[in-house]
């Protein structure tokens, strides 16, 4: 069967990575037999150039009509005089709340041989491994009103009861495919909304006793993150803490172009883009890291397809190139061969035809 995927490569350095992450899913189409088709869209920036809004109604259509997308990145400084509901940020806004995408998953996972990037200490950052499930269509970027005057502004701040249930509940059913362990933050000591969501939880985990619960202020777990990010597992949080917390905990990797991300729903259907923006001071030179964007196309195959097999793969050829030494100039360091975006990409399915190689010879053995 044919799985058709929406590509929406978007401003700044999004062409670059996400044409490196489909070489990739072509390049796993080739060795394990499947047919993807893909069909460009545009998003954001682009959008308004093209269309004179950042989501097309063009563009919703042809992600109608697909299994899943995957993003590039949006925005730059020649659309920053737009006004708010003609930003390129609002075109993210409004296909996630078009395609109620509420639970945004984002892993977080030290590489070994990238440890010397990471602006923290090794021994902190070594092992870390964790993933973030954040909100992704209430909460504070969404609550109406929104209002502005010359004096003074109001944006409004909502969550109800069946929203934080099923975030919650992926988040549960996460944890129990890894060590088992949720960290709900809130800001509960404060906010009526963190006092609903911790009450919630507190009603869920009922349902997984198998998982273990902390709750924790998202105060707390900002300085956690940095002096002890070992000790997570599971982060489950609202919209604005989650935006928050995943870029901070962006830094233990070294870049932010290593993280990648999913937004998904409960029927499969999900947008796979990489956490960092659009970089346009270096749009267009070849320099840009495809890790995440890479990444993030694994998360589609299995998340959205059910490719663990064939995701596992890839995870495990970007592994490969960057234990190989080879990298992009954000993560350079002594030892370091630095390589182009397109060239990197060239390695991971050199990588990954060597691992298909592999597999079938240990498999004409047994």
């Amino acid at each position: 069967m044919v799985k058709r995927i929406t590509v929406m490569p978007g401003d700044g350095i999004g062409p670059e990575v996400t044409e490196a992450a489909v070489e990739v899913l072509r390049a796993v189409a080739r060795r394990y037999g499947h047919a993807f088709q893909f069909t460009y869209a545009a998003i954001g920036g682009d959008a308004i150039d093209q269309y004179g809004k950042p989501l097309p109604d063009e563009t919703i259509a042809v992600c109608e009509a697909s299994d899943a997308a995957l993003l590039g990145a949006v925005g730059g400084p020649k659309w920053d005089q737009q006004p708010s509901h003609l930003r390129p940020e609002r075109g993210l806004l409004d296909i996630r709340k078009k395609f109620d995408l509420f639970t945004n998953i984002r892993p977080v996972k030290a590489v070994p041989s990238l440890l010397g990037s990471s602006p923290l200490k090794e021994e902190v950052a070594r092992e870390v491994d964790m993933v973030i499930v954040r909100e992704l269509t209430s909460g504070l970027y969404f609550g109406e009103p929104k209002q502005r005057s010359p004096k003074s502004a109001v944006d409004t701040l909502v969550y109800t009861r069946a929203e934080i249930e099923r975030i919650v509940d992926q988040a549960f059913q996460i944890a129990r495919t890894r060590k088992g362990k949720v960290t709900s933050v809130d800001k509960a000591n404060v906010l009526e909304t963190s006092k609903l969501w911790r009450e919630v939880v507190e009603e869920r985990m009922t349902a997984y006793p198998d998982v273990e619960v902390e709750h924790m202020l998202v105060d707390t777990a900002a300085m956690k993150l940095i002096t002890n990010p070992r000790s997570f597992d599971v982060i489950v949080t609202e919209n604005m803490f989650g935006d928050i917390l995943s870029d901070e905990a962006s830094v233990i990797t070294g870049s932010l172009g290593m993280l990648p991300s999913a937004s998904t729903r409960t029927d499969g259907f999900g947008i796979y883009e990489p956490v960092h923006g659009s970089a346009p001071d270096i749009a267009g030179q070849n320099k840009a890291n495809p890790t995440a964007a890479i990444l993030s196309a694994a998360m589609m195959l299995k998340y959205s397809f059910g490719l663990h097999t064939e995701a596992a793969a890839v995870e495990e050829a970007v592994a490969g190139v960057l234990e190989d030494g080879y990298c992009t100039g954000d993560i350079a360091g002594e030892g370091k061969r630095v390589i182009s975006t397109g060239a990197f990409a060239a390695q991971v399915i050199e990588e990954l035809e060597r691992e298909f190689v592999s597999e079938h010879i240990m498999y004409s053995y047994r």
